[in-house]
């Protein structure tokens, strides 16, 4: 029976990445609109997202960034057929990408090289991409419930060169590690594990549980920040990935909150042009300081 469902699945997103342009985004419309009306809990979460967030947008401009962001969302999902099966000739075409010099200086330098990529909706087709370029990467990974959708997802993100799938239940040292051999980590910085080792640091003006791990591994290892950011054009089915050139006195001399506050400012100025790119399902801001009300 597992066999036969992967199977399906493996049909399924294969021929995500083998049906034409204009197909793919006709099923991401349809995707995108049923999403936002089926999902409610994960509606109610955007919907709760964009009120902290944007207070000074009014309720239809909120909704219409809603739709919007759950129409990226859906394409993206399909996507992952493209990404995981489609041919690297079509990812090239579909993904595009500026700033490999960055990177490429970086490693003739022999740096260590943390990639740091926000929650966008395109952080996928981007980290695809990079192992393109990348001989060896390395990446944080949760290892999905359903050992039929772990198997494609596994498969499909180590798909080009050499990609180290770390096990987010060894924790970061295993990323580390690779780190610490010269391999460029991939690391998503934007997620609320709760408070041990974070703090809480302003993102648009509320506090939000933060990880310090990036400022406190690039001070510890001397390693370089590499901003990825990545957008996704719904309308077009391409993607455009911005490999930014490293941050400049990071850490420095801040202490981890302040280096991390600044890591927050720098994804706000990222995620303000186009707010409907970031990946506002996640529950941002589940844990709260003694005494505040959870928001969900």
């Amino acid at each position: 029976m597992r066999l036969d469902k992967q199977k399906l699945l493996t049909s399924i997103f294969s021929y995500f990445g083998r049906c034409s342009d204009a197909t793919r985004l006709r099923w991401g419309r349809a995707l995108g609109w049923l999403s936002s009306r089926l999902l409610r809990s994960r509606a109610h979460i955007v919907r709760t997202n964009l009120a902290l967030c944007f207070p000074g947008l009014s309720e239809p401009q909120r909704q219409a960034m809603l739709d919007r962001h759950f129409r990226l969302l859906a394409q993206s999902m399909i996507d992952r057929g493209l990404i995981w099966f489609g041919s690297p000739e079509r990812i090239q075409e579909t993904v595009q990408i500026t700033g490999l010099e960055h990177l490429d200086a970086l490693l003739k330098a022999k740096r260590r090289i943390i990639l740091l990529a926000p929650h966008f909706i395109g952080l996928d087709a981007a980290a695809t991409r990079l192992t393109l370029f990348l001989k060896e990467s390395a990446t944080l990974y949760t290892p999905q419930s359903n050992a039929d959708v772990d198997t494609i997802v596994r498969e499909g993100r180590g798909r080009f060169n050499t990609v180290h799938l770390i096990s987010r239940r060894d924790g970061v040292r295993g990323l580390i590690r690779q780190l610490r051999a010269g391999i460029p980590v991939y690391y998503l910085p934007d997620m609320d594990f709760g408070l041990d080792g974070a703090a809480f640091v302003p993102f648009f003006g509320i506090q939000a549980a933060t990880l310090l791990t990036t400022a406190q591994i690039a001070r510890n290892w001397d390693a370089a920040v590499v901003p990825i950011v990545s957008r996704l054009n719904a309308e077009t089915g391409q993607y455009q990935v911005d490999v930014l050139p490293p941050l400049t006195d990071f850490p420095g001399d801040q202490t981890l909150e302040q280096a991390t506050t600044r890591l927050n400012q720098l994804i706000e100025s990222w995620v303000r042009p186009d707010p409907a790119q970031y990946y506002w399902v996640h529950r941002r801001f589940k844990t709260r300081p003694e005494g505040e009300p959870r928001p969900y």
